[in-house]
């Protein structure tokens, strides 16, 4: 059975245009922290729990980084958040003796004043790339003294790949001998480089673009499809950059397209932080 139909559990219930509503017997019988979230999320931990497992020997941690911003009119704009918690879920999980930081949803995506990239559009946050720096060189030095030495960036968005580089730059510099950063850009660097090749193999050339068409919202359909408007997809005049799609062309996404592009990503990623672990032991 594929990866991610192991993994998946829909993490948004959305009806109509209300409120988000989950039943109490479905808070009881399929809460967040079960499965693979139980195993190895850090907010799933009580902290004697996270004592106990660093005293024995969990010393590595993932700061899974996703953002908020528009995907087009047909993908919602938790997006990054979700895909970047449940694969760095799996990949901790096949890596072992790895636990995953909650997901961080503000990043860089464009100035406010004037507005430009991502928030040109409803449904993007923003915050200064400083502030991000900072939120990230905080959030490692949280680990670091609780007794993580080996500390994993995992970004699941170009705009920010600089400044995470930056920031595991700078702390491995000032860390030296005490715990060390692995920027694992790798991740990132599957959807525009070998994912985007298996798709053209496959004859979707012409749908593979930059921003919510066919491969991003296929990895969003194998990951969870209650983040896609698939009626509305499916029958929508092709999307262009005034509606937020950046080339390419998202009708004919599919979840068996994306299982393509996520088993890539955990492989490549399961591969290089093993090899960090080794080199770092």
């Amino acid at each position: 059975m594929p990866v991610i139909a192991r993994l998946f559990r829909p993490v948004c219930t959305m009806l109509g245009l209300g409120v988000i509503a989950v039943s109490s017997a479905f808070a009881q019988d399929a809460g967040h922290c079960s499965g693979t979230a139980r195993q190895v999320e850090f907010a799933c931990q009580t902290w004697t729990e996270i004592d106990r497992v660093v005293h024995a020997g969990v010393d590595t941690i993932i700061i899974p980084v996703g953002g908020t911003e528009q995907s087009g009119p047909y993908m919602a704009v938790g997006k990054h958040n979700v895909r970047a918690q449940v694969l760095a879920d799996e990949i901790a999980r096949q890596a072992g003796h790895t636990l995953v930081a909650p997901v961080v949803a503000y990043v860089p995506e464009g100035s406010t004043d004037p507005r430009t990239s991502h928030m040109r559009f409803a449904g993007t946050i923003s915050v200064p790339a400083a502030v991000f720096e900072g939120l990230l060189r905080g959030a490692a030095e949280s680990f670091r003294v609780q007794g993580f030495r080996k500390i994993i960036l995992l970004g699941d968005h170009g705009g920010y790949q600089a400044s995470m580089a930056h920031v595991a730059q700078d702390l491995n510099k000032r860390w030296k001998g005490q715990a060390a950063v692995l920027d694992l850009r790798d991740y990132y660097e599957v959807i525009p480089h070998q994912y985007a090749d298996a798709l053209k193999a496959q004859g979707h050339a012409a749908e593979v673009g930059l921003h919510a068409e066919l491969s991003d919202t296929s990895l969003m359909l194998a990951v969870d499809p209650s983040l896609v408007r698939q009626d509305a997809l499916r029958t929508a005049p092709k999307p262009g950059a005034a509606d937020g799609v950046y080339g390419g062309d998202p009708r004919q996404a599919t979840a068996a397209l994306g299982r393509i592009g996520t088993e890539m990503q955990i492989r490549t990623a399961v591969t290089a932080l093993q090899s960090f672990n080794r080199s770092h032991p």
